[in-house]
This record gives structure tokens, C-alpha cells and sequence, in this order.
């Protein structure tokens, strides 16, 4: 068995996060100043899912720490899938703030109160809405580029909170020009739902990380057709098998070449193969290939994950 050198380690995105935490700090002093303003619960519940947003950047950047850390003789394939814990913990904390925001505006529902100094409340409120557009929008570009989930994670997390604000600016401006006070609370009920999805999704791709689900189709594909290449030489392939931990891509086969050939041929083909296979895909990439006789029927008795004998 030959295994691919391992690929230089991508480089650290810590100061994406950092990013996300101040721009976490800046909407939640914005956000907390319009509600004080105006008490309303659509702004208050604005104002607690950028808190949620302030824990999971941090929770973010300490399992990306944990994540960026080499391989060593306990970790031998890396701490990548740290990742996954930090954008499990971030759907989670979706989630309750979807709750602690409906648990708010009942209560609010219940009692309206009437809304003061509403025109100043929403600026402060769109001024913080534009600074978090702008860094799910970076964190967004960087994380499809580096195939981070943490930063995709983070993105989408501050997306649905300027969706979040958008529905209660709305609700709030429709309750000055209205004056119907309950319209401010089922805005914020709806908001509440509407983050639900975003946070039930983040969870299952996390879950499905831990699971060693393997890479996507597209890519898997590309890599067939590499292998397949490699058969008017006489090279056949089985037992391709892939997952995914972080940012790292791990990949698998067994080669069978003729048996005539010397130990130096077989292995200078594994080394064209692994090198094909990384330069398919984008980002670190771990390649294991299983070098065996094309003529030898045992070769192809070991094509599940467990041998029977």
C-alpha cells in the first residue's frame, strides 16, 4: 500500500471569524439602542438572535483552532472534523433563538405595548442589517472557496439574520403607519419560523460530516473518469471509496495491474494515479491506493469494507 504525500494544509480562515465576531459586537449594541428606543419585540428578538450569532462566531473560532491543529500520534488524520461540531452548535443555537423569540412575542402578543421613536429605531436597526449583508457576504465567498463549513455556517446564520430584520422592519413600519401594536409580534412569530429551516439544516449537515459521508457525486464522478482512463494500459480499479472531514478530502482504491509487472512500475502508476486524483479536487486532499495482481482472484475478495477471511 502506497499513501499520497499528504497536500500543505490550507491556510487559516481565523481571520474571517474574527471578522464575524466584530461584526457580531457592532449589531448588537445597534440593535439592543433601537429596541430601548422604540420597545419594540420585533427589534428585541433582532437584538437576541445577534447575541446567538456573537456565541456561535466564538464557538466558530474555537473549533477552528482545534481544526487547524496538525496531525499527531493520537489524531493521525487531522482534527478537521471539529468543524462539524461548530456548525451543529450553531443550528442549535439557531433554534433556541428561533424559541426565545416566539417565547417573546407571545408574551408580547398578550400585552401590546405602544411603540416609541419608531423612524430613528429602524435606521439604527438597517444600519445594522447592511453591516451583517456585507460579512455573510465575505463569509460566504471565502467559505465556498475554502470549503469551510464553519463559514458557511456563519454566513447562512447571518443571512437569516438580515432576513430576520428585514421581516421586522417591516413589521415595525407597518405598525407606525397602521397602529395595530399586535402586527409587531406576529412579525416577530414569523420571523421565529422562518429561522427554524435554516437551523434544522445546518444540524443535518453536520450530522452527515460525523457520519464520513462521502464526497459529492460531481467530484466522484471526475474522478472515475480518471480512473477509467487508465484502462487501455491494462489497469483496473475497485473498492473507491471517499469521505469528507472539514476542509480535508480522504480517498481510497485498490489498483490491480498485470502481475509481470515490477514492483517499481506498479508503484510509479499508483504515483500517477494519486497525483490525478488530488489535482480533480480542490483543496487538501489525502489519497490511499492498494496496489494487487490483475490474474489473482483474491484480489477481488477483499472489495467490501471488512474482509471475511
Amino acid at each position: 500500500m502506497t499513501t499520497a504525500p499528504i497536500t500543505p494544509p490550507a491556510p487559516s480562515l481565523r481571520k474571517f471569524v474574527y471578522l464575524s465576531i466584530l461584526a457580531a459586537f457592532l449589531t448588537i449594541g445597534l440593535k439592543t439602542g433601537a429596541y430601548l428606543l422604540t420597545g419594540s419585540v420585533g427589534l428585541l428578538s433582532d437584538a437576541l438572535e445577534s447575541l446567538v450569532n456573537l456565541v456561535a462566531a466564538l464557538m466558530a473560532l474555537g473549533m477552528m483552532i482545534v481544526s487547524e491543529r496538525p496531525p499527531d500520534e493520537e489524531h493521525a488524520f487531522g482534527h478537521s472534523k471539529a468543524d462539524y461540531f461548530s456548525s451543529g452548535v450553531e443550528g442549535g443555537l439557531i433554534l433556541v433563538a428561533a424559541v426565545s423569540i416566539a417565547w417573546t412575542a407571545i408574551g408580547r402578543l398578550l400585552n401590546p405595548i405602544p411603540l416609541e421613536n419608531i423612524g430613528l429605531g429602524l435606521i439604527i436597526s438597517l444600519i445594522a442589517s447592511a453591516i451583517n449583508f456585507v460579512v455573510a457576504r465575505v463569509l460566504l465567498t471565502a467559505g465556498k472557496r475554502y470549503r469551510s463549513i464553519i463559514l458557511e455556517a456563519d454566513s447562512k446564520h447571518l443571512m437569516t439574520d438580515v432576513w430576520t430584520s428585514i421581516g421586522v422592519l417591516v413589521g415595525v413600519g407597518l405598525v407606525a403607519v397602521t397602529g395595530w401594536l399586535p402586527l409587531d409580534s406576529l412579525v416577530a412569530l414569523a420571523v421565529a419560523a422562518n429561522i427554524v429551516w435554516s437551523g434544522v439544516q445546518l444540524v443535518r449537515r453536520s450530522a452527515l460530516g460525523l457520519l464520513d459521508t462521502a464526497i459529492p457525486t460531481k467530484d466522484r464522478d471526475q474522478i472515475v473518469k480518471l480512473l477509467d482512463g487508465y484502462k487501455a494500459d491494462g489497469v483496473e480499479y475497485h473498492s473507491l471509496r471517499s469521505r469528507e472531514a472539514g476542509q480535508r478530502r480522504f480517498i481510497s482504491l485498490h489498483v490491480l495491474v498485470p502481475g509481470t509487472w515490477t514492483v517499481q512500475k506498479g508503484h510509479d502508476m499508483l504515483e500517477r494515479i494519486e497525483r490525478g486524483i488530488r489535482s480533480e479536487l480542490d483543496g487538501p486532499t489525502t489519497v490511499f491506493t492498494h496496489l494487487e495482481p490483475l490474474e489473482d482472484p483474491v484480489s477481488m475478495d477483499d472489495m467490501g469494507i471488512d474482509r471475511s477471511s
